[in-house]
């Protein structure tokens, strides 16, 4: 029969629950949405992300390297058209799509490789990149003693040509005769010494063998400090963002309490005004050679942590109307003055360290691991209370390497489960999968704990993250945006989340200057692109590169071999598959039955509770 009246709805109940009944499925269509407790918990897990190691043992070198402050030019004049920028498209878009690293990009179906390429390259980050925490914790636990045991030679590991603490200013003349150190050693004879500090290194904590080849055996002690390791992590992370958000608080800021106390230290040692006016002295005629503005580039995007999918991951817990775009340039702020300010503490250290031995302070300026378990180290061992430094310098370490580790493992959990949604599930759910990925990553990880492991690593570091597979990412990631979902689209869903549009700067930045920025610095990647070695003495065998190499392509493949695979399974012609491309996977809706711009106009968000929300039945795009 004809369906019942308005007037007959009113004086029938069941009527009027059967006219209901339809919102209330769309609504449980979607699965609920955990969200931060505080937004500052997003703040602090976003900080102790993205600074991380590389904000205090890369970018002080590379200051230092590259024209000391003028650095500064090139730095913050990329980070305005390429580090923010992208920063707040990858926060935005998960915030606004309240999905994953891959579901995310369901924005723009045809390109959901994107998706899968972050998730690729941030399990790599996840495999390797606990590696340096292991050694930190190594290095805590032999920091708890009276006498450090890489101060001094005589060990099991050392060898017959350690040599203590020698004063090479006497032998700045190059006199072969001259004498030098307590044992009246000649300079000639100093040349074949080698440092008790880099004995420790390579022979107790790495146990180096001679080649990639020769893995050798497992270190126990190693395969200790991993196991300790990724038990943390999983505790840090397996109730997800409510008990995420409460670690990081600690986690993110005690390392700022550890430098503050290290650089007040480090001031009052002879020789540290030295190394700070080596940090920041200004070489203008470094502004015109391509390397310095490569560096900075690189850099940021390493240190913004772009192109891992963990940003999107951490946006998408984001309530929907936070003022993500406030949000960017706080962290924008937060990062590279960290990075700064840490340039500050290195070198004040790095300056007393050369003064004690009477060197040009460029002997002792390293970078990476090299600052952290090399040079840090030996400058301890000349300072007083030298376990208690070293104590703090590597919890520091450890801390600093921590929220960056979890939080990056939480963004690869989030992206599975959003790729697999299971409305109800509950916790448990979350807890097997983030056991599972813990364990898989961990048994990698029993590679880089075998006396080969170091040329492991670097094959990980060098290849499966490097500047090019990051570069990539992003690059596509604003062309996606910009020019197939439309850069002013985006601005719309950004201005419905947080009232406003903003400058149109941003805009311009995802259609032309990053890319530009990004294919700039992937060119000079590659057309200068020298074969790994290692401590730059040892070369990597042509089959090691090739690992490498299929480490990087296997992120960089997924955009498109994914966008083949879609047009060659998409039915209807070319015109039909550019017309459904352009289009998210769904499109948004008001729950209750109201037009979606209705509700963007009233002001209400993809919300539980009568809110609009995606609803994915009403408009599938088939590819």
């Amino acid at each position: 029969g004809p369906p019942p009246s308005p007037t007959r709805s009113r004086q029938r109940p069941a009527g009027r629950r059967r006219a209901r009944s339809p919102p209330r499925r769309a609504r449980t269509a979607v699965p609920e949405r955990e969200t931060w407790t505080r937004q500052m918990d997003f703040i602090m897990s976003c900080v102790g992300f993205a600074v991380g190691l590389g904000n205090v043992w890369r970018f002080p070198y590379l200051c230092y390297k590259n024209g000391g402050g003028v650095f500064l030019i090139p730095y913050l004049l990329i980070v305005f058209v390429g580090g923010i920028p992208v920063f707040f498209l990858e926060v935005a878009l998960g915030q606004f799509m309240k999905q994953g690293g891959i579901a995310a990009w369901n924005i723009a179906p045809l390109f959901k490789g994107l998706g899968l390429a972050s998730m690729v390259i941030v399990f790599f980050c996840n495999s390797y990149y606990i590696m340096i925490l292991v050694w930190g914790l190594f290095y805590l636990v032999h920091s708890l003693t009276d006498t450090l045991p890489w101060a001094t030679c005589g060990h099991a590991w050392n060898t017959e040509q350690c040599a203590e603490l020698f004063h090479l200013e006497l032998c700045r003349n190059g006199s072969a005769n001259a004498s030098a150190g307590p044992f009246n050693l000649s300079c000639a004879d100093l040349a074949s010494k080698r440092s008790p500090v880099i004995e420790f290194w390579e022979n107790k904590v790495l146990r180096l063998s001679g080649d990639l080849s020769e893995p050798g055996e497992m270190n126990w002690q190693m395969i200790l400090c991993l196991v300790t390791t990724w038990v943390v992590v999983y505790f840090c992370i397996w109730k997800g963002v409510k008990s995420t958000g409460k670690i990081v608080y600690f986690t993110a800021l005690f390392p700022y309490v550890v430098l503050i106390l290290l650089l007040v230290h480090g001031v009052t040692l002879p020789g540290a005004l030295g190394g700070i006016v080596y940090y920041l002295k200004p070489d203008w005629s470094k502004l015109a050679e391509a390397q310095v503005w490569i560096d900075a580039g690189t850099q940021i995007f390493f240190s913004y942590a772009i192109g891992l999918g963990a940003l999107t991951a951490l946006g998408s817990y984001n309530r929907f109307h936070n003022n993500c775009y406030r949000d960017a340039y706080i962290l924008a702020v937060i990062n590279s003055s960290t990075s700064f300010f840490a340039g500050f503490v290195v070198f004040s250290v790095l300056g007393f360290m050369a003064s004690e031995q009477g060197v040009d302070i460029s002997k002792v300026a390293e970078s990476g691991p090299g600052l952290a378990f090399i040079a840090y180290p030996k400058a301890v061992t000349l300072m007083p209370l030298s376990p208690l430094w070293a104590t703090l310098f590597f919890f520091m370490l450890l801390v600093l390497g921590l929220d960056s580790q979890f939080v990056g493992v939480e963004g690869f959990i989030t992206g599975i489960l959003d790729l697999f949604p299971q409305p109800g599930a509950g916790s448990l759910r979350r807890e097997l999968t983030a056991a599972l990925c813990c364990i898989v990553c961990c048994l990698i990880d029993l590679s880089m704990v075998t006396q080969g492991g170091m040329y492991v690593f670097q094959l990980f570091d060098n290849y499966s993250a490097s500047g090019i597979t990051l570069l990539w990412q992003a690059f596509w990631e604003c062309v996606v945006i910009a020019w197939v979902y439309g850069a002013d689209r985006f601005m719309d869903d950004v201005a419905r989340m947080i009232g406003y549009r903003p400058l149109p700067f941003m805009k311009w930045c995802w259609a032309v200057v990053t890319p530009l920025v990004c294919v700039g610095i992937f060119v000079f990647h590659v057309v200068n692109y020298k074969p790994l070695t290692y401590n730059k003495t040892y070369v990597y065998p042509w089959w090691g590169d090739a690992i490498g190499w299929v480490l990087a392509l296997s992120s960089m493949l997924c955009i498109p071999c994914t966008v083949l695979y879609k047009l060659l399974r998409c039915k209807g012609s070319l015109r039909e598959v550019r017309a459904a491309r352009r289009g998210p996977s769904w499109r948004w809706g008001f729950a209750g039955g109201r037009r979606a711009g209705a509700a963007a106009g009233s002001g209400r968000g993809p919300q539980r509770g009568g809110a609009w929300q995606p609803l994915a039945s009403l408009s599938p795009i088939p590819i």
